[in-house]
């Protein structure tokens, strides 16, 4: 850790600020309250100023696209009963992993999201 508040990545090429980690752990945190976009806005304000932020907003997005198709899934799937247990599954399964992105995040560490489809490049 450097004394200005930076901290370098694994490369050690790449040196992230106080201010691009805590964007980018707003990307994953704000999730569990508005959902799909906090990680939009931000990838979409952040993208072209900090690729440390667009690459986590980017990802909390494409986990957050993924959490709304496998919620409507589910939610088509509470016909047959399955659906009332893998709904509330479904949305632990997005709190748990939206904590361990925020504090990777604000380790100044990147995270990939389990069982994410990629769709936002």
């Amino acid at each position: 850790m450097c004394l200005n508040g930076e901290i370098q990545l694994s490369g050690g090429v790449e040196m992230v600020t106080s201010d691009e980690r805590t964007m980018a752990l707003l990307s994953h945190i704000l999730c569990i309250v508005v959902g799909i976009l906090a990680p939009l806005i931000i990838w979409l304000i952040k993208k072209d100023q900090s690729q440390y932020v667009a690459e986590h907003a980017k990802e909390s997005l494409n986990f957050q696209i993924s959490i709304l198709i496998y919620s409507f899934i589910s939610g088509l799937l509470t016909m047959v009963l399955i659906g009332f247990i893998l709904l509330p599954a479904v949305g632990v399964f997005m709190v748990v992993f939206a904590i361990i992105a925020t504090i990777k995040a604000n380790n100044g560490e990147m995270y990939r999201y389990p069982l994410t489809i990629r769709l936002v490049k």
